[in-house]
């Protein structure tokens, strides 16, 4: 715990923290809610703040693998695109059509929003559900497989509240669907964080959000 407090983790984390605040600012403008943008902005600071020292501490001590990978395999690129694509059209053809319909606020329908949620999707998205729970999980268990199936399992408890939340029940069928592609999606980016470090998982969230460019 007291690599936390360490200057050089303070430093990097406030610095991402503020990089991960102004890259979700534009999502931020277009909600529609009774909060200041100053409070939100602030919030989501202070949290980011929290989960990008996790990562600075205990990733690359535990994990021996950096969070920002300066060489990545040719291959690598190649896997994380083919993969990105292959999910892109599986989410766009079968999934998106039913889930545009229930939770409309989750699609941009012009540009400048697409460009607002992208931004998000890859600023705090990546750090919520992969760095910070990987890094958190790992830090504690010692073991780099079970605290990746934790990671993955995190993405699918985060799901299932966002379902029971709704305001109408999933169908069994479109619930399963969505079960079997959230332990593809966190599988992936597990494997493409450790592999290829936070830009090879940022280029595949990019890819994915790139289908929504489809519709307009």
């Amino acid at each position: 715990m007291r690599r936390l407090a360490q200057p050089e983790v303070l430093k990097s984390a406030g610095l991402a923290a503020l990089l991960t605040s102004l890259a979700c600012y534009p999502r931020f403008a277009l909600w529609q809610i009774p909060y200041p943008i100053w409070y939100l902005e602030s919030v989501l600071f202070v949290g980011s703040f929290v989960l990008w020292a996790f990562v600075f501490s205990w990733h690359t001590q535990f994990t021996h693998r950096p969070v920002f990978s300066k060489r990545i395999e040719p291959r690598l690129w190649l896997v994380a695109t083919v993969a990105g694509v292959v999910v892109a059209i599986v989410l766009h053809v079968f999934l998106d059509p039913t889930f545009k319909t229930r939770t409309p606020a989750d699609y941009p329908t012009s540009i400048d929003e697409w460009l607002g949620m992208t931004a998000f999707a890859l600023a705090f998205n990546p750090l919520f559900l992969t760095f910070a729970p990987l890094a958190w999980a790992v830090r504690l268990m010692r073991r780099l497989w079970i605290a990746s199936i934790f990671t993955v399992l995190f993405g699918v408890f985060v799901m299932a509240i966002k379902i029971q939340s709704a305001p109408t029940p999933l169908p069994p069928t479109v619930f399963m669907e969505l079960l079997a592609l959230r332990l593809v999606l966190g599988s992936c980016s597990v494997y493409f964080y450790l592999r290829g470090g936070a830009g090879l998982v940022w280029w595949w969230a990019l890819l994915l959000q790139l289908r929504h460019l489809l519709d307009f």
